[in-house]
């Protein structure tokens, strides 16, 4: 029997072959203005007794789950003692587990100790995706993140010291034509200070319910930025990069004009050669009506 889930139910696209539970509804934060995702819901913390019986329900039909995704935008905001009993029931229900994931916001890592991370990993949560999308404190405020660059540092080296593995995203684009290399310079700073594990790159398509306030919490006129410009910002980054430990870098999402893989820093120039490639005409963009979020 398939999962009663809560729509829209959004993961990300390295978890489409694994299973998707619901700890959460919604985003607890919800204000970044980039971001349409949660705005059809109210943040909520399923009753641990629901949780449970959902994933009682999936093994009905899927006993060999290897990965599960814990859902919506924010489980790790769940009190720890509850995160624990959801990682306990999916251990003794799964016997093949290997990896639980989730979503993760700067206030969700901050609200946890070292200590409380370290357990949660060794309770199989071992990869948190988390949105950098840029690290210029100019461009954080007006996409309203609530976080700065440095505390982003901050609780990503948490996420490192607790054993977690990072999936980290940054959203080309959102500078717009006017602070474009101010949002990849922080980036830049950010990424060289910060250990990540891996790295992938979105491109800005401002959802049409969203716009309007996207323009307008920006707090100046706002131009998308072309794809030659995209692509520049994506030469700058990948230029700029010398991480603290290496990164699997990936542009591969639907979103971006131009799909790169690699690693950082090993891989720096065969994708920086692609790169202009690209701005050259000699390397094909993906085409408008198969790009999207």
């Amino acid at each position: 029997m398939p999962l009663p889930y809560d729509m829209p139910l959004f993961r990300p696209p390295s978890e489409g072959d694994n299973l998707i539970i619901q700890a959460t509804l919604g985003c607890s934060f919800n204000q970044c203005s980039f971001c349409a995702m949660y705005r059809s819901k109210h943040y909520v913390e399923r009753p641990l007794a629901d949780v449970c019986a959902d994933i009682r329900t999936a093994a009905a039909d899927w006993p060999d789950a290897q990965r599960v995704f814990l859902a919506d935008g924010d489980a790790l905001a769940l009190p720890t003692e509850h995160l624990f009993a959801i990682l306990r029931e999916l251990a003794a229900t799964f016997p093949r587990l290997t990896r639980v994931s989730c979503y993760a916001t700067p206030g969700n890592l901050q609200r946890k100790s070292t200590e409380e991370l370290t357990l949660l990993h060794e309770h199989k949560l071992s990869l948190l995706y988390f949105g950098i999308e840029s690290g210029s404190d100019l461009i954080l405020k007006k996409i309203t993140k609530g976080a700065t660059q440095w505390r982003m540092a901050e609780v990503l080296h948490k996420a490192h010291a607790s054993g977690m593995k990072v999936s980290a995203t940054v959203i080309l684009g959102l500078g717009g034509t006017t602070h474009s290399e101010e949002h990849i310079d922080g980036t830049i700073a950010l990424l060289n200070s910060a250990p990540v594990s891996y790295l992938s790159t979105l491109q800005l398509y401002p959802d049409e319910s969203i716009a309007e306030e996207f323009r307008r919490k920006y707090g100046e006129p706002f131009e998308m930025p072309n794809d030659l410009a995209i692509l520049k910002e994506q030469e700058r980054l990948v230029s700029g990069l010398n991480p603290p430990q290496p990164v699997i870098f990936r542009s591969n999402h639907a979103s971006n004009a131009l799909a790169l893989a690699g690693n950082l820093p090993r891989d720096k120039e065969k994708l920086l050669q692609q790169l202009r490639e690209a701005m050259e005409g000699q390397r094909p963009l993906r085409p408008y009506y198969m790009r999207g979020l």
